[in-house]
């Protein structure tokens, strides 16, 4: 939550996106290479391919693929990890600078969406810095890997239950949007918690029931502060309260968002350590678990992006070595307004992003305080990295303050239109102006209807309890 004067700008804020991102330079040429492309599924008019790079020249510090379809029909509509562009049936990836260099038999990663009228066959001709890749890993020789599109048993089979975790399953990072199993976006609307530590009461069987079956919520993010009476206190009680929490809202289908909640100190790096050990004893604990996002880094402050990025590099193997699928979620510099809140924009994340598969960056907003130069930046960010706003406020920057709608309205269209997740703070019976519930709701056992609710919760309630569109084909 955002606590500092600072996040009202009072002077310039800085202007928008100012060119398109530029390829890192090719320094030499690959001797050879191999690629291996994968549909991994396909549905009407659309098909997700990846692309797997194995270098087998020299060593390169550049790299750009080219390759054609085969068919006149096949665009690409959206890539990520590489700069992609299109003319006619030609295809180009350019590298970025974090995953530009490739020793020998090094290999990297890429993908894209597509879409496509009449066959979809694979491509062909793949060249890797202007050299035809034709070359295998190991002792055989022969014609770059493709696999044909899979069907049947590797396609998802229809949801048999109605909860959104039951519909969408294992969630994804697909190009900018966050996917469900059938390789959709989607959009997951709910709540946070208030720090655990002061609001624990407020979290319990009847709580939660309201938020899945009255809110009709889609998420559930559970805020646990590390410093002020947070988790530094007694790391074994705070992650225990967190699992407990996780556990309760599977029960229920709904996604969870594990929140670390740094925000004083704002550098993360101070609580390396903490986030290190905490995320590899959850990550474990809910590994088996399609329900769990995790968000590693509240809202970073006073520090540079390239601290936070270096931050997020050092904890998310630490989740990865447990729980190879969950999203991970990486704040941003200004309380996590993409560097905005203190002058900059969303281009130092979108020039260099964190050097991670399925990430996505946070963003975060208070209707009364931000407005249109936040919403420029969203705007413009969304086309190009994966957003989720895992927290904002109805209410001005400290929590408190009238409540806005007619902002709280337009932020919220504006997501919408953009699939960008959201969740709101908080479902709580604190008594500021954010806090969804009337005071003295969480001393009591029922949670339902607008009669617990305050302006902020009635409004935020109607917003989430509308039908979900969630595809799924």
């Amino acid at each position: 939550m955002k606590r500092s004067a600072a996040l009202l700008l009072a002077g310039a804020v800085a202007a928008g996106l100012t060119a398109a991102v530029l390829p890192q330079a090719i320094a030499t040429a690959a001797a050879g290479c191999r690629v291996d492309y994968t549909i991994v599924s396909q549905w009407q008019g659309g098909f997700q391919g990846d692309v797997k790079i194995t270098n087998l020249g020299d060593p390169i510090s550049g790299w750009s693929l080219g390759f054609d379809f085969a068919n006149a029909g096949q665009r690409v509509t959206q890539g990520w990890n590489a700069t992609w562009t299109q003319s006619g049936t030609r295809v180009t990836a350019a590298s970025y600078g974090w995953n530009g260099s490739l020793a020998t038999n090094a290999a990297t990663s890429i993908g894209f969406t597509g879409s496509w009228s009449g066959a979809n066959p694979v491509p062909g001709s793949f060249s890797l810095n202007g050299t035809t890749c034709t070359g295998t890993v190991g002792p055989t020789t022969g014609a770059p890997t493709t696999r044909p599109p899979t069907t049947g048993p590797t396609t998802p089979p229809p949801p048999t239950g109605t909860t959104p975790v039951a519909i969408n399953g294992q969630l994804r990072v697909c190009g900018v949007n966050l996917c469900n199993q059938y390789n959709r976006p989607i959009q997951l609307r709910g709540m946070s918690t208030h720090g655990i530590q002061w609001f624990g009461s407020c979290y319990n069987n009847a709580s939660l029931d309201a938020l899945a079956n009255d809110w009709k919520a889609d998420l559930f993010r559970v805020s646990m502060y590390v410093q002020e009476q947070g988790y530094e206190t007694n790391p074994t009680a705070f992650t225990n309260q967190v699992n407990n929490l996780v556990d309760m809202a599977t029960a229920r289908g709904l996604y969870v968002l594990i929140d670390f909640h740094i925000l004083t100190p704002g550098d993360p790096n101070i609580n390396l350590q903490h986030a290190r050990t905490f995320f590899a004893n959850v990550s474990a604990r809910h590994a088996n678990k399609n329900n769990v996002i995790y968000e590693i880094a509240n809202e970073p402050n006073g520090v540079s992006w390239s601290s936070i990025k270096s931050y997020a590099e050092q904890v998310i193997p630490v989740i990865r070595g447990n729980d190879p699928d969950g999203p991970v979620v990486v704040g941003t510099r200004g309380w996590s307004s993409l560097g905005v809140s203190e002058g900059g924009n969303e281009n130092e994340v979108v020039n260099n992003p964190v050097n991670a598969q399925n990430v996505m960056y946070a963003f975060h907003f208070y209707a009364a305080s931000h407005q249109g130069p936040y919403r420029d930046a969203v705007t413009r960010a969304a086309s190009r990295i994966p957003l989720f706003v895992t927290e904002f406020g109805t209410v001005d920057y400290t929590g408190s303050g009238p409540f806005d709608q007619a902002s709280s309205t337009t932020w919220l269209n504006l997501l919408d239109s953009l699939k960008i997740s959201y969740a709101n703070w908080t479902f709580s019976d604190h008594t500021e102006s954010s806090a969804a519930l009337l005071p003295g709701t969480c001393n009591g056992g029922n949670y339902s209807g607008n009669g617990v609710l305050k302006a902020s919760g009635q409004f935020i309630r109607g917003r989430i309890m509308t039908p979900d569109n969630f595809p799924t084909s």
